[in-house]
């Protein structure tokens, strides 16, 4: 099983990762400016499906590595925090596009469909491919049990947490989607916080591998 002392640090991580407006948050936000609370929350359900796979892919196909090299976790977060500073450039490069996009509606999709766009970009989303591979390694004890439980239980975890703070979003941004929407400049703020704290992060993780 995970240590407590693992846990808590874990957990607080999780959710500087989880709050910050990423692809996933972006697309939920964007779903409820556009069509309300109930879109927004069965995208973000479909959304933590896919988060929760991908976390096990993650799990499954690094845990047996981190048992055998326990100094591939370093090279992992490495990657791992560079790709969030890229990330996090990216995000402040275009955040006017992104708000713009945000903005934008068509016909409104059938339930179902919903919840398997979500699932795509769950599953698809780079900040969540990149947490788990750079970031749970490094709240696993190698002594305390398999190291791929371990990566499952962190993503489970991870997946409860995300479901919950990104239905806050988008319950939220549904309930003011006319205030949100009647200002591009509140979600070009929005995209450009996000983005800091994505470079930030990164710059943490990369500091923390090179023993900084």
């Amino acid at each position: 099983m995970i240590p407590t002392s693992h846990l808590i640090p874990f957990v607080v991580a999780s959710m500087l990762i989880i709050i910050v407006p990423g692809p996933s948050v972006l697309f939920t936000l964007a779903r409820a400016v556009a069509w309300g609370r109930t879109v927004a929350v069965l995208t973000v359900l479909g959304n933590s499906v896919g988060t929760l796979l991908l976390s096990a892919l993650v799990a499954l196909g690094l845990g047996p590595l981190l048992q055998r090299y326990g100094s591939l976790s370093r090279v992992i977060q490495l990657a791992g925090g560079l790709y969030l500073i890229y990330l996090g450039v990216e995000a402040l490069k275009y955040r006017r596009q992104h708000a713009a996009a945000m903005t934008a509606t068509g016909e409104k999709p059938s339930l179902s469909r919903i919840v398997r766009q979500g699932f795509t970009v769950g599953v698809l989303n780079p900040k969540s491919l990149v947490f788990f591979a750079a970031i749970f390694p490094h709240f696993v004890d190698r002594h305390h049990g398999s190291v791929t439980v371990q990566l499952l239980a962190l993503g489970v975890l991870f997946s409860v947490m995300a479901f919950c703070s990104d239905s806050t979003w988008g319950i939220v941004a549904g309930t003011a989607r006319e205030w949100l929407a009647g200002d591009p400049r509140r979600l070009v703020a929005l995209r450009t916080t996000g983005g800091v704290v994505m470079c930030g992060l990164g710059v943490s993780i990369v500091g923390a591998a090179a023993g900084l």
